[in-house]
């Protein structure tokens, strides 16, 4: 069980040397207990005292890391059941399972679509995280020579074979790979494989009850790179299973519980289990379908519950090119919310006008929240115009601000020198406003 800030300030030397960065012992004591401080950091503890309190200067979840070296995935790490409570560190790693038993041609074609796989969110670009793969054939051999075809991508191998993991892992030379089949019955065996051949090594059950002996015996062998794969029937079953393992974790810190989780999901028809582990609580998600639309839909889903809530998402603060723009076209200036972007760039697409957009740099907010807190302003904009060399772009000096802040034409005019234009409030009115406003006041 967890130890209390007061029952770890026993055990501290309170000097109060402020060594450790807390300005008291007790300060320290509280931040060790709530997870937010390391044991390291005090210099001047004894031998006795640290070895009590190892397991509370622990972090509750082992943060992992597997895949091709130098470009590890890094999955689990948690400290909260909630995003809202700090944030979520490390989205789940997206995998698309694949079986051995495939012809070698179509096995080859399934791989090299999935690693040309690319979705577009919000500016960020994302791929699939990983494939797993799956020793249907039976065959040692079979399932080695697809682990070679498939090398390229970090690999997570399942088998109830331990000869067929061993064969693939020697394949896979610049990787750690996860290996799934390791149970209650022969834990032993996998365990040292995975110590010997630097895997990470899942261990299954047919319950949380079982995963969790089983994994707190594969502890006391020595080994800590371990995921948790609980044997799940249905979403009922995923959300009970996943949850507790959690609340366990996090909040009771029980260690054998204190290891990311997979979850395993069906088919295309089986979307909604995939979107439950996503949402509660795997670290790796490992998914049967291959459609596109299936997996930005998981993508988009993962990212919007992997975002940080004290952080927005935003936008590079530069000049973007909209179409084809020229000395001509009108100049759009907006803050780098990325919704705001996302909505405002493609209503310029739809008019069919190219336009320069001016994206300032307000910190991520919208518009009306960027000028209220000062972030959108003259001389943030004018600041951008001049930065961004617009003037050099173009042959006039008009510059189109968004209605909401209408306020601000004047003190930009005479901050840039730039003319003001005030455009609608809303995007969805801007294919209106430059098809008919701008090539009046342009022509």
């Amino acid at each position: 069980m967890a130890l209390t800030g007061l029952q770890i300030y026993k055990f501290l030397p309170k000097t109060n040397c402020k060594k450790c960065g807390s300005p008291t012992c007790l300060a320290f004591a509280m931040a060790l207990a709530q997870k937010k401080a390391s044991l390291d950091k005090c210099p001047d503890i004894s031998a006795e005292g640290k070895s009590a309190l190892e397991s509370a200067s622990q972090p509750p979840m082992a943060t992992l890391k597997f895949g091709i070296k130098d470009r590890e995935i890094e999955i689990g790490g948690e400290t909260v059941m909630f995003r809202h409570e700090k944030t979520f560190f490390h989205p789940p790693a997206l995998v698309i399972l694949l079986s051995d038993s495939l012809p070698e041609e179509e096995f080859k074609s399934k791989v090299e679509n999935i690693k040309k796989m690319e979705f577009e969110r919000v500016g960020m670009l994302f791929k699939i995280d990983a494939l797993a793969l799956k020793n249907d054939s039976g065959s040692p051999d079979t399932f080695a020579s697809c682990a070679k075809m498939a090398c390229e991508m970090p690999l997570v191998l399942i088998s109830e074979n331990l000869e067929a993991v061993k064969k693939a892992k020697e394949c896979l030379p610049n990787q750690r790979p996860v290996i799934i089949g390791a149970s209650a019955n022969n834990f032993e065996a996998w365990t040292k494989t995975a110590q010997d051949a630097d895997c990470i090594l899942a261990v299954k059950g047919k319950d949380l009850a079982e995963v969790a002996e089983t994994s707190q015996k594969v502890q006391s062998l020595g080994f800590r790179n371990i995921m948790l794969l609980p044997e799940v029937g249905n979403i009922r079953e995923a959300l009970h299973a996943f949850t507790s393992s959690w609340r366990l974790c996090l909040k009771k810190n029980f260690r054998p519980l204190g290891y990311p989780l997979i979850g395993i999901a069906g088919g295309s028809a089986d979307m909604a289990m995939a979107s439950n582990f996503i949402c509660k609580y795997a670290g790796m998600v490992i998914v049967e379908t291959e459609k596109y639309d299936d997996l930005l839909a998981l993508i988009t889903l993962r990212l919007n519950i992997y975002t940080d809530p004290q952080k927005p998402l935003m936008m590079e603060p530069k000049l973007y090119e909209v179409g084809r723009p020229d000395e001509n076209s009108p100049v759009i200036v907006t803050t780098n919310f990325s919704l705001t972007f996302y909505t405002v760039q493609p209503e310029i697409e739809n008019s069919k006008i190219p336009a320069w957009l001016v994206i300032t740099d307000s910190e991520g907010q919208s518009v009306l929240t960027a000028w209220a807190a000062d972030k959108f302003n003259a001389e943030v904009i004018a600041r951008a115009l001049q930065e961004y060399g617009v003037a050099e772009k173009v042959g006039h000096k008009k510059l189109i601000i968004p209605g909401y802040v209408a306020v601000l034409k004047v003190m930009v005019e005479e901050e840039s020198g730039w003319e003001v234009l005030v455009g609608p409030k809303e995007a969805s009115a801007l294919p209106k406003y430059l098809k008919e406003s701008w090539k009046q006041l342009s022509g």
